[in-house]
């Protein structure tokens, strides 16, 4: 009842909902009214304030995979762009985005929306750089024939930006998006042929992802200069990517899926039992190239002085503890601190650890906050074996880390008493307050 609400009351504002409460919107029955009117009357769906929106969300969401000190680019003068989405305006569109799902029906129709290339976007981020386009392949036409102007491209330039990833579409009509399966992660058609032919080469290259899916990457993982994915980052996003290969951005995206070392590599997810991690009894290793909650960014972060004031609470209670995360580097940047929850001993089998909190540090160089963390018991809650939610008595350990793989301190803390079952109203969430401290 309450999302149908808020949907009616909305259509109302709107003007969509006719006076005599009829159920055909007003905008059909009346043209002088609701949206369709406000469009004619010039209201700009896509305006400055929206895009600057875009712009922000997208920044936020570029992840620096890996970087060997290539990126930022600093004034190259000679850019070799290359792959099949470096001149492609809808490569940053999914499948349900309008040009997407209904537009590419109508190919003589504009896209009615700004959407920069990523060549626009260099070439107004770089404007004293001689840029070279070559598109090597295509997204999933398996073509090697373009293969051999991109090699020559890179081989003539100071740094090679390749772009690589998926065409969103609908039901096998991209590489991406509903009903457009994947047998397997390696890059579609002859992309890891052109990754591979550039990475032979003496030019540092830079890999770019624009997709809907972590793809296996081979040789790039440890040959490219640097790697930046971005899941399908909407119409801002060049500018976006443009603003971190430049260090305009610096980068704070953190992975929301695995990136697979091996395009077979499956279950490549960090939220598995322990047998769904490397061990003895499989010969099959699923770690993955780049793991769950990664990214990197242009400063360093030290992570420091964990005080655990609450050690022990009953299963109905609640951990408290506080630590203090500095940019010991010479830019401003932000850090995403994560809590993972480790439970050893359960009566049904747990995750190895799983995601319960998050928090975005902004800090200025030299600057520290210190984090004050409160996880209520009920956050260590599971299905029991009897159907019903319960939070047991026991050892846990609280994680703070960069990531699923990259853990920074340990609070080990114990829960006491019964067990204890919960159920809707049970506490859901861990809270994290910042508070600033002194320079260094």
């Amino acid at each position: 009842d309450r999302p149908q609400r808020r949907v009616l009351t909305q259509t109302a504002i709107l003007g969509l909902r006719p006076p005599d409460g009829s159920p055909f919107p007003a905008a059909f029955v009346a043209p002088d009214r609701g949206l369709r009117a406000a469009i004619r009357a010039g209201i700009d769906l896509d305006g400055p304030q929206n895009r600057a929106l875009a712009r922000a969300v997208a920044e936020r969401a570029v992840v620096l995979l890996s970087n060997d000190g290539t990126l930022p680019l600093e004034r190259p003068r000679r850019i070799a762009l290359l792959g099949p989405n470096s001149d492609e305006p809808v490569a940053v569109l999914g499948c349900y985005s309008f040009p997407q799902h209904i537009g590419m029906h109508h190919p003589a129709t504009p896209l009615g929306i700004e959407l920069p290339t990523l060549r626009e976007a260099l070439t107004e981020e770089f404007p004293d750089a001689e840029i070279t386009v070559a598109r090597g392949t295509g997204v999933d036409d398996g073509d090697l024939l373009g293969i051999g102007e991109a090699v020559r491209a890179a081989r003539e330039a100071d740094v090679a930006v390749l772009v690589l990833g998926d065409r969103a579409g609908l039901f096998g009509r991209g590489t991406s998006g509903e009903g457009c399966d994947a047998e397997t992660l390696r890059l579609p058609g002859a992309q890891q042929q052109l990754l591979d032919a550039l990475l032979d080469l003496e030019t540092p290259v830079v890999t770019v992802l624009l997709c809907g899916r972590p793809y296996a990457l081979g040789r790039a993982v440890e040959e490219s200069a640097a790697i930046v994915q971005s899941f399908f980052p909407g119409e801002e996003g060049t500018r976006a990517i443009a603003g971190v290969l430049s260090g305009r951005t610096n980068p704070s995206g953190r992975l929301p899926v695995s990136v697979p070392r091996g395009p077979g590599s499956q279950p490549a997810g960090y939220l598995g039992a322990r047998l769904a991690h490397a061990n003895e009894v499989s010969n099959i290793d699923p770690t993955p190239a780049f793991a769950f909650g990664h990214g990197l960014a242009y400063t360093r972060f030290d992570w420091t002085d964990l005080i655990v004031d609450v050690r022990e609470t009953p299963t109905d209670g609640e951990f408290s503890f506080a630590f203090t995360v500095r940019n010991s580097g010479g830019r401003a940047g932000t850090e995403v601190v994560q809590l993972y929850l480790h439970d050893p001993v359960a009566s049904v089998v747990q995750p190895v650890q799983r995601l319960v909190g998050y928090a975005r540090v902004d800090l200025e160089p030299g600057a520290a906050r210190r984090l004050h963390v409160t996880v209520p018991a009920d956050i260590a809650s599971f299905t029991g074996r009897d159907g019903r939610r319960v939070v047991e008595p026991g050892e846990l350990e609280l994680r703070l880390a960069a990531s699923s793989a990259d853990r920074r301190l340990t609070a080990a803390v114990t829960l006491t008493g019964t067990v204890r079952h919960v159920d809707h109203t049970r506490r859901l969430h861990a809270t994290i307050r910042q508070e600033p401290v002194g320079q260094a």
